[in-house]
């Protein structure tokens, strides 16, 4: 019996997006956040006395910043070294993105596929055959699996490749391959990399991606780390998830339906917060929080976005400390009737709030929109450019959405005006 930690997109160094742009984000534990968690695989690897560690890919996040990276990373090998840990691992589209990664000296336990072809490494006295290929290009779109080896008989043959199999959401169709075409190969398991969600392919043979190491955007939410794999024999293989992240994402949605005042929709937002802290493993968290449902105060949260996000982060504060940041904060509530009824009014004020409610975003507006996008960028309220998401000019679905944004904005502002409420 042996055991072998799979990990992948470790993404060293990289920055972690969403946070760094408030005064209370604690900036030094968040740029840290990749180092730590590469310290806790190595820290398990170690506990467990495992007899290898595999890494699937994207080690690095293109080129360093900072030559500490790599020194970083060769002190952690070094600790492995010392107990008599070998480590595995390929180069990822972000590793061959680097200029510095294939001059950095490692540790002669450390032991990197070659990326002319695929190859074969065996462990532990010849028990055990690893089969790998890494990038020579940051985009590598041909089928690399057809270069690998059979298996070899007698031992447990694992496979190691940077891929996003047929497809996968966010991701490049690097090195295509099927489950059916990775079966082929005869191998017990198949340690995979570059899909940044954790995920079981197959059971028969194992084919797994691990996750990244620690999830660096809202887009990677939940637990973040590693595979634990047990080998009893080629017939009695276990996987474990093992968690790693020092710092968790969370998209909390409150649904705010019947709620009558802004009151109302703040006591909700905070009993979503306590939970969502409960359920953090006792880590730090960073949330975005999203309004949704039909709601009466609806054109009142619209009208002035920016008040209530200062509202909720001060709830985070109240309910995490400095436990618990705020990401970003999205309205998409759905108005009351009474608004239905306001839009169907028979005077100014109706029309002009129908011509707003009417105007769509067509593909060839939105076109236009990129090409001016700097122009777009200054004429946006601010509210609608915060938080993590980054507007790209390419994408049009990106564009639309502070596109329909500020059309709610216009809407909820003449609706709201001349209310002489406190806006409670």
């Amino acid at each position: 019996m042996f055991t072998f930690l799979h990990a992948a997109d470790i993404h060293l160094d990289s920055p972690l997006r969403g946070l760094e742009r408030y005064e209370d984000a604690p900036v030094a534990r968040i740029r840290k956040a990749t180092r730590r968690a590469l310290e806790n695989l190595v820290d398990r690897a170690v506990a467990d006395q495992v007899a290898f560690v595999i890494i699937a890919g994207d080690l690095y996040d293109g080129d360093w910043k900072d030559y500490n990276t790599g020194l970083f990373f060769v002190a952690q090998m070094r600790r492995l070294r010392e107990a008599h840990v070998d480590v595995f691992l390929i180069e990822g589209n972000h590793d061959a993105a680097s200029r510095i990664t294939s001059s950095l000296p490692l540790p002669d336990n450390v032991y990197t596929f070659p990326t002319s072809k695929a190859a074969t490494r065996h462990a532990l006295d010849g028990e055990v055959a690893l089969h790998g290929q890494g990038f020579a290009t940051q985009k590598v779109t041909t089928e690399l699996w057809r270069g690998y080896p059979a298996a070899e008989p007698g031992r447990c043959n694992i496979g190691v490749m940077h891929t996003s199999l047929s497809g996968r959401p966010g991701h490049e169709p690097y090195a295509p391959c099927s489950a059916d075409d990775l079966r082929s190969k005869g191998y017990d398991y198949w340690a995979l990399g570059h899909v940044h969600a954790r995920e079981i392919v197959s059971d028969d043979p194992w084919i797994v991606f691990p996750g990244n190491v620690q999830g660096r955007h809202i887009r990677e939410p939940g637990a973040k780390g590693c595979t634990l794999v047990t080998v009893v024999d080629r017939d009695e293989i276990t996987v474990e998830p093992i968690d790693l992240d020092v710092l968790r994402w969370r998209l909390c949605e409150v649904d705010v339906e019947g709620a009558k005042t802004t009151d109302d929709v703040l006591g909700s937002v905070e009993q979503a917060l306590a939970a969502a802290m409960d359920e953090a493993d006792d880590r730090p968290l960073a949330v975005r929080v999203r309004l949704v449902g039909v709601c009466q105060v609806h054109e009142r949260l619209h009208a002035a976005p920016e008040r209530w996000v200062e509202q909720i982060r001060a709830l985070a504060t109240t309910v995490g400390g400095e436990d618990l940041w705020l990401e970003k904060v999205r309205f998409d509530t759905t108005r009351h009737h009474d608004v239905e009824l306001a839009l169907r009014r028979d005077d100014a004020l109706g029309g002009l709030l129908r011509a707003i409610d009417g105007l769509e975003a067509d593909d060839e507006l939105l076109e236009k929109l990129g090409s001016s996008f700097d122009d777009l960028r200054k004429k946006l309220p601010p509210e609608l450019l915060s938080g993590g998401d980054h507007l790209d000019p390419t994408d049009a679905a990106c564009l639309r959405e502070p596109f329909e944004g500020a059309k709610e904005l216009l809407l909820a502002r003449l609706l709201s005006a001349g209310d002489d409420e406190d806006g409670r």
